[in-house]
């Protein structure tokens, strides 16, 4: 009977022991003298196929074990082997063993071990975004390559919930750039453009970044300025092996390459992104218009004498784009330290031209009544030299330290040739913009890593960060002559350039601009765990500080051309005979100029930034884990202007605000978790939001000023979600998110009868709320060798915002000064959120074979999204959807040469920009017809299919390092 009953009950045990969820074994393992960690140390479950190999910090996990009593065998090369019986693993929980080998007692002299955590592959990424606590997706370098993405901007399109503005300008779940933080090697960056608080992702090329994650949560550790995402670059650290390698890109732009097109002539390395001082303003000119103005015509000539005539088009045929890269990476050793170094160094030199349709309408009773319709011959020339340099330094296995330099020199030459009408008037008109565009950005970082025993992190990052951007004269005049008029010869009659009384945006003049913005930071950041529990992941308290200090300089100059008495006979004359010293007299019948500049054209700024947090984790169980976190930010943000030679304070905002947050991850099962999320955050204006200066945009005929009324918008945001990890390289998630906006900053169009004048001002409330899902899937466990080839990535988000705009609005009028909207009659109060597209999808295959062949296929579309905002006299305009499918194959050749082809757009359909002229927040198909109903085309172009082709070049790698 006992023996019976023993049979049953093992049987019941081996039974319920199958079927049981299996458990996992995690631990360390280092050297019992010296306690460093044994890099590739085996670790295997006797009688199973169960194991792993140790990682750079000496830590090893053993997933899907079955429950039960295993004996666990260790091994690694001129040590003791180490077997441990009796290692007891429960169902659905994680046994933990931290163990030390000892020495044979003799040395392999000639085998040398280094090894580096690898970062910056698939795998490596989901297992990263899985161990994180708030909630993230993310790309790694491995994956960007095979997109053969050319830049930061390319490839983050691929991430959920994100898209691209502009082909630089990133929006997560729908939200514009404003409300995202942006940091390159855990330090924020500036802000590289003038008018927007925006990072340009374009800047950063796609072979210096070892990978980018994108939180979605918020979370102590990061930035409180957000509410759409955090993103997080980082560029290449150190390598594992010495390598040097070059690679040459030819591209072929549709409508673009081997055209004949018009610019317009700079001095100086154009094509390095630089220009000759003939181009900037001299300084003998008077620094207020009010003192210049005041001098006499033929004194004011005299001056204009000095700015070069360089007007004059020419036609040239358009190259090919050229890229270039050499990569460089070494490892050596100085007496006891590790140091390694990489650099990258990018050119480029690439070209765009597109044929615009240009349409402004009337918006009265009828549709498609025509007020002014262009067509835009635009052609710009980019050039970009790119230098990443990192060294980092390797005195111990407790002690790194890294100093990483990213450089960009950027140019931008472009050059628009308007015609058109406006019909209204009854003239047609023929516009000329000339504009070069400098921008130079540079951020170095010194970061050290320390472990302190065990138990204790800490790590410090201190940083510089320095923005230049000049705009050194952008030309700009309009001729125009009755519509059909003719001679006496019966010819039509010439076209004559409009000279003003009083200098403005659209007609003759020359703008000059200059800005300047330097960043100081420093960060430190600290953890600690508490004990070492063998069936739980140990508590641990993270803390930190971080500050900044930002200065701002901005300066501009506006000239515009006057004629004095009857100068029409000039005025008829050739763009490029018009300006020259002889007409340029200041007398009867000459051209003079006006300084058209104001004095809040320039402005100050200064921000400082503080902020401290703490944050810790909790464990209830095996499975759960509770991170809680408040970080507390200071920030006093002040602007100053030079008004009549008094310095004018415009703004001085104070604020401090508390931002707690919670993260929950709930461990379903080892391959599913349930994550849960909330956090407090804000966003602030940016210095050009604030600045009361008006700055005009050629392209849109738009006027953009700022609002020094501004207030710290206030965010809360919530987030849910579900991830299952099948394989290591494998992932499907479900998110669900909802965001709730206090004093949101959005665009406003400022009520005028003429003309568009657009400024930023805080709405009520506004809230967002919606889904992302994210697939990847890999085939394995195929029989057939081509789906164990491929991998599939899908993402698709779906949003919904709507902004309650209040009944009234504080913002500045034309004059600038600042007064209440009452919108009742002017605008809806409730819409969309701009830049907000209702939903996102991104799709990839991807195609791999051990022979060296890749090919992936990549498809991209975003929903209708508000481009600019609109009123009942001005209807909101939306960018319409594009459906981008690129195609990319590589095939690499013996271990040195590699060549890649790329296609992107390949149906190149037209960017295109429709009002809503009916305000029901729809857009119908491009319609010809006068209903009261039709929806109208404002701006419509493509860019054209682009076809690149890349040979690059492996001088040589050493996997062994001396």
């Amino acid at each position: 009977m006992k023996t019976k009953l023993f049979t049953i009950l093992f049987s019941l045990t081996a039974v319920l022991t199958a079927f049981a969820d299996p458990g996992s074994i995690r631990g360390s393992i280092k050297d019992a003298k010296t306690k460093e960690a044994l890099i590739g140390a085996s670790v295997l479950i006797e009688g199973t196929q169960i194991g792993a190999a140790a990682d750079v910090d000496g830590n090893f996990i053993l997933t899907n074990v079955p429950a039960g009593t295993h004996k666990v065998i260790i091994t690694f090369v001129s040590y003791q082997t180490k077997e441990i019986p009796n290692v007891r693993v429960e169902s659905g929980n994680t046994t933990v063993i931290d163990t030390e080998l000892d020495e044979e007692g003799k040395a392999l002299q000639e085998v040398v071990v280094r090894g580096a955590r690898a970062t910056n592959t698939e795998v490596a990424v989901i297992s990263e975004i899985k161990q994180l606590k708030p909630i993230a997706v993310g790309i790694s370098a491995q994956q960007i390559q095979k997109s053969q993405d050319r830049d930061a901007a390319a490839a983050i399109r691929r991430v959920p919930g994100v898209s691209i503005v502009d082909n630089r300008f990133v929006m997560i779940r729908g939200l514009g750039s404003r409300y995202n933080a942006v940091l390159i090697n855990d330090v924020i960056t500036p802000s590289s453009e003038v008018d927007t608080r925006s990072f340009s992702f374009d800047l950063v090329p796609s072979n210096i970044i070892d990978r980018m994650i994108v939180y979605k949560s918020g979370s102590a550790e990061s930035p409180g300025d957000f509410a759409g995402g955090v993103i997080k670059i980082y560029t290449k650290r150190r390598p594992d092996q010495n390598f040097t390698d070059g690679a040459v890109t030819v591209g072929y732009r549709a409508n673009t390459t081997f055209q004949n097109v018009q610019t317009h002539t700079r001095s100086g390395a154009n094509f390095l992104g630089l220009w000759n001082p003939d181009q900037t303003l001299s300084s003998a000119f008077p620094k207020r218009s009010a003192d210049f103005n005041t001098l006499s015509s033929s004194e004011r000539a005299a001056y204009g004498k000095l700015l070069p005539n360089t007007w004059a088009l020419k036609n040239i045929n358009v190259s090919p784009d050229l890229r270039l890269a050499f990569n460089l990476g070494r490892r050596f050793d100085i007496g006891n330290v590790d140091v390694s170094n990489i650099t990258n160094i990018n050119y480029s030199l690439t070209n765009q031209y597109a044929n615009v349709a240009l349409k402004l309408y009337q918006n009265g009773l009828n549709a498609n009544d025509v007020f002014e319709k262009y067509n835009d011959a635009n052609y710009s020339r980019q050039s970009r030299i790119g230098v990443l340099h990192n060294w980092t330094f390797r005195f111990s296995p407790v002690f790194n330290l890294e100093w990483k330099t990213l450089f960009n020199q950027l140019g931008n030459t472009e050059t628009v040739a308007r015609d058109g009408q406006r019909v209204v008037d009854g003239y047609d008109v023929r516009n000329y913009s000339q504009r070069f565009e400098n921008r130079t950005i540079v951020t170095t970082q010194v970061s050290g890593d320390h472990k302190i025993g065990d138990l204790t992190k800490l790590n410090w990052i201190t940083g510089f960060g320095y923005t230049g951007r000049w705009e050194p004269d952008w030309k700009r005049i309009r001729f125009q002559r009755v519509t059909g008029a003719t001679g006496a010869d019966g010819e039509l009659v010439p076209f004559q350039a409009v000279a003003p009384i009083d200098p403005n945006p659209i007609d003759l003049g020359r703008f000059y601009s200059k800005l300047s913005e330097r960043v100081l930071t420093l960060a430190v950041n600290g953890e600690h765990a508490f004990g070492n529990p063998t069936d739980r992941e140990p508590n641990k308290i993270r803390f930190g500080v971080y500050g900044e200090r930002k200065d701002r300089d901005y300066s501009a100059r506006f000239y515009g051309y006057t004629n004095v008495g009857n100068a029409s006979e000039i005025l008829r004359g050739n763009i490029g005979t018009i300006f020259t010293p002889q007409n340029i007299t200041g007398r009867d019948g000459g051209l003079t100029i006006k300084d058209g500049t104001k004095d809040l054209d320039s402005y100050q700024g200064i921000n400082n930034y503080y902020a401290a947090y703490v944050s810790g984790d909790l464990n209830f169980g095996s499975k759960a884990i509770l991170t809680l976190g408040f970080r507390g930010e200071y920030n006093n943000q002040q602007l100053h202007s030079t008004v009549v030679n008094v310095r004018k304070e415009l703004v001085n905002n104070i604020v401090f605000i508390p931002l707690p947050s919670l993260n929950f991850t709930y461990k379903l099962t080892e391959k599913q978790n349930l994550r849960l999320a909330y956090s407090s955050t804000l966003n602030r204006a940016e210095f050009r939001e604030l600045a009361p200066f008006t700055y005009f945009d050629f392209n849109l005929l738009a006027d953009i000023r700022g609002n020094t009324a501004l207030k710290t918008a206030k965010i809360q945001n919530m987030d849910a979600k579900w991830e299952f990890y099948p394989s290591q390289n494998e992932l499907i998630s479900v998110t669900g998110f909802y965001k709730h906006f206090k004093n949101p900053i959005e665009t406003f169009l400022i009520p005028t009868g003429n003309g568009l004048a657009y400024t930023f001002v805080n709405a009520g409330s506004a809230q967002s709320y919606g889904a992302e899902v994210e697939i990847r899937k890999g085939f394995q466990e195929a029989s057939s060798q081509f789906l164990k080839n491929i991998t599939l990535i899908a993402n698709a988000s779906i949003i919904k915002s709507k902004v309650n705009l209040g009944q009234v609005v504080e913002g500045p009028d034309l004059s600038g000064a600042i007064q209440k909207y009452d919108l009742t009659g002017i605008t809806d109060s409730k819409r969309p959120m701009a830049n907000q597209s209702p939903y996102l999808i991104n799709g990839g295959v991807y195609y791999a074979e051990p022979s060296g062949w890749q090919w992936n296929v990549l498809y991209n579309v975003f929903g209708q999204r508000i481009f600019a905002v609109g009123n009942m006299d001005n209807p909101t305009v939306y960018e319409m959807p594009r459906h981008v499918v690129d195609l990319n194959i590589s095939k690499k050749f013996k271990s040195n040469l590699e060549l890649r082809l790329g296609i992107q757009d390949i149906f190149n359909q037209p960017v295109r920009y429709s009002q809503d002229f009916n305000h029901d927040g729809k857009i119908g198909m491009d319609v010809t017809s006068v209903s009261a109903g039709a929806d109208q085309d404002v701006r419509k172009f493509r860019r054209g299919s682009y076809f690149s082709l890349t040979a690059a070049y492996n001088f040589g790698r050493r996997t062994i390092i001396p």
